[in-house]
């Protein structure tokens, strides 16, 4: 197909580990998309990286006492390590504390200033008078004055995802008092910013908006709809901080540009990052002047007008960078696949309240693969969705071990003991036969389709629905007992059935490439089918950074059935996956709030 994909990631906080709630989010879903269009002979770029800028960051830095780049440089070590763990093909993960970013940014500060969509005004914000200092967003909370939930944040509510300024709380009270501390008093004073004049942008992006929200998931849509029919207003993209990307404007010094406007930026200065660090200056261009080239950004539900209306309105302004060529523009989103949130165990995550399964922690117990199959499965597409523990233990002895994992073990385990280590040499193919490779071979179209439209947990599905009629066929062939009077009609059942394996390997490999790779060895093949990761230290100018990068090594389309022949030798069948112990879930149980 050769088309060029951009798969845009949200931006995790580097202000602590990632929890199971942000994988399934935005982070899982991205990578299956990414790893089913390399298989179809796209063109991928996956960018993403560690937001070091926002005031989740320095807030917890404040409260440990250190500096905001030891807090982040920690916890962007600890998304390097486990993300590569879970198998997550970023082409490159970085983070927003590199040269290469404060540049874009900034060119695109002065960009859009000269177009006139940026203008200064001083007016109303938070300051605590007993820490002397204005107060960021997230230094604030109070009383959502949409829902009345008492303990919103003060650029959005958690309880209901509404967008907030800080100045609509009410009761508004500094989060930098400790515990058993009087309140700080926090009051309203004058402080000049810059602002992004969104409603100059109106007719541009309501046209755009109202022709792209039509293909995007209903929530997204009515989501970013809801934002729109509020009606635009402007949004400052400056504060009073001291840490992030220096507002590039005489007399700004002790000013940094807002973190909503530099961090969504992040998703260009990493493609052109990873176009500088592979020796193609100039091959970002493919994927953001490209007409033909489609722009996905994976994201959870309280990044959507973010993503579907301010990044949007700041491309449309900007119209080019770094381009010489008349009349090209940033290319747009075409997709926000956003998910909603997944709970657990019936309760949302919550840092505060320890409730929350650490992504470290969860790959120090199990597997990637099983994770992976869990979050897949429960996937909050359209609504909500809860982890339990019980039902994780289950899907994975049942479906994962029980239909997928048992077929190719049994197939392999038969043919490795009994025809030479070998694929054995099949007689002529009889109806049953040529139906079972029919519905292995017909399911790549319709499961290709779910995954390119982003409906992944009915692509497992349907993919686990191919396992068990594989499953059947064998059962009711039985090869043990056949190949007790008829070896070639035995010869023949395991051809057919390490045929419909070595397919399904390809279909499951979005969602499960550890145990993928694992087979697709076992079946005699050399190449490396998952690909390989690297965590490579990169110089700029007198810095260095650490980030993640995955490299494909396939080319070409694989998103296809099996070509397997007989007489390609076998290795020694080793089992895909591991059954869980019921013990596990009063054992995971017992960590929740610990």
């Amino acid at each position: 197909m050769n088309e060029y994909i951009l798969v845009a990631v949200a931006w995790p906080y580097a202000n602590g580990y990632a929890h199971l709630g942000h994988i399934a989010g935005a982070y899982l879903p991205a990578d299956i998309f990414a790893r089913y269009q390399r298989l179809r002979g796209n063109r991928v770029l996956m960018v993403s990286g560690s937001d070091s800028h926002g005031t989740p960051v320095t807030f917890e830095a404040d409260r440990e006492g250190i500096h905001p780049r030891e807090l982040f440089t920690r916890y962007h070590q600890a998304f390097l390590q486990s993300f590569r763990s879970l198998g997550l093909s970023f082409d490159l993960f970085t983070h927003t504390d590199t040269e290469n970013h404060r540049r874009i940014s900034q060119d695109i500060f002065l960009k859009l200033r000269d177009e006139e969509l940026i203008f200064k005004k001083a007016g109303p914000q938070l300051y605590c008078e007993h820490d002397q200092r204005f107060l960021p967003d997230r230094y604030v909370y109070g009383k959502c004055p949409v829902c009345g939930f008492p303990n919103a944040r003060g650029d959005q509510c958690q309880n209901c995802d509404s967008v907030l300024d800080a100045l609509d709380l009410g009761d508004p009270q500094c989060k930098l008092a400790r515990p058993g501390d009087p309140p700080h008093k926090v009051v309203v004073r004058e402080s000049e910013h810059f602002y992004l004049d969104l409603p100059a942008e109106g007719g541009p992006l309501l046209a755009w908006f109202e022709q792209q929200s039509a293909l995007w998931r209903a929530n997204v849509s009515r989501f970013a709809h809801n934002y729109v029919a509020n009606g635009l207003q402007p949004r400052a993209i400056t504060r009073d901080i001291d840490w992030g990307v220096p507002v590039p404007v005489e007399g700004w010094e002790d000013k940094r540009l807002y973190v909503w406007f530099e961090a969504v930026i992040g998703y260009l200065s990493a493609s052109v990052e990873w176009s500088k660090n592979t020796g193609q200056p100039e091959a970002w261009k493919q994927w953001w002047y490209n007409p033909d080239a489609h722009a996905y950004y994976f994201i959870g539900k309280d990044n959507i007008p973010f993503h579907a209306i301010i990044w949007p309105a700041m491309l449309l302004g900007v119209k080019s960078l770094y381009d010489t060529q008349d009349g090209r523009t940033l290319n747009l989103p075409y997709d926000i696949p956003s998910n909603e949130f997944m709970n657990l165990e019936g309760r949302k995550f919550s840092k505060g309240e320890r409730w929350a399964v650490w992504l470290p922690d969860a790959l120090a117990r199990y597997d990637a693969d099983p994770l992976r199959y869990y979050l897949t499965a429960i996937a909050p597409e359209t609504r909500d969705s809860n982890w339990d523990w019980s039902d994780f233990l289950r899907r994975n002895n049942d479906e994962l071990v029980g239909t997928w994992g048992n077929l190719p073990n049994r197939v392999l385990t038969f043919a490795y003991r009994n025809f030479d280590r070998q694929v054995p040499q099949p007689g002529e193919l009889d109806e049953t036969d040529r139906a079972i490779l029919k519905r292995v071979e017909t399911a790549f179209a319709p499961i290709g389709e779910l995954i390119a439209q982003t409906h992944f947990r009915e692509a497992l599905a349907e993919a686990i629905a191919v396992a068990r009629d594989a499953n059947k066929y064998l059962n009711d062939r039985a090869p043990w007992q056949e190949i007790k009077t008829d070896r070639a009609r035995a010869a023949t059942t395991l051809y057919v059935a390490l045929r419909a394996v070595d397919s399904l390997k390809i279909l499951l490999y979005p969602f499960l490439p550890f145990s993928a790779q694992s087979l697709h060895e076992q079946l005699g093949y050399d190449d490396n089918l998952i690909g390989e990761f690297e965590t490579p230290t990169f110089s700029e100018d007198s810095a260095q950074h650490e980030a993640l990068v995955y490299r494909d090594l396939g080319s070409g389309e694989r998103w296809q059935p099996s070509a397997l022949c007989p007489g390609q030798k076998l290795r020694e069948p080793r089992p895909l996956f591991k059954k869980l112990d019921v013990k596990i879930v009063e054992e995971e149980k017992a960590r929740l709030g610990r």
